[in-house]
């Protein structure tokens, strides 16, 4: 993973409030194997270091299909 990178957590982290599936963005790398995450929860911004095989890389490709009306 690489910074900026938006991924998804595989599984919760209990102690800081944080959903499987829950969303954030790659603000540092890490150690081999770990990222510095950005996470909101609720009002609050929490960054924390997750081991990379805990997280899923998102990829957004707009649908080419649909037009601005």
């Amino acid at each position: 993973m690489k910074l900026l990178d938006v991924v998804a957590l595989l599984e919760p982290i209990p102690k800081q409030h944080l959903l499987r599936g829950q969303v954030g963005t790659v603000v540092e790398e890490l150690d081999p194997g770990y990222v510095e995450v950005e996470f909101l929860v609720g009002d609050d911004y929490i960054t924390l270091a997750v081991a990379a095989d805990r997280l899923m890389p998102l990829h957004y490709t707009p649908n080419k299909s649909i037009r601005a009306a």
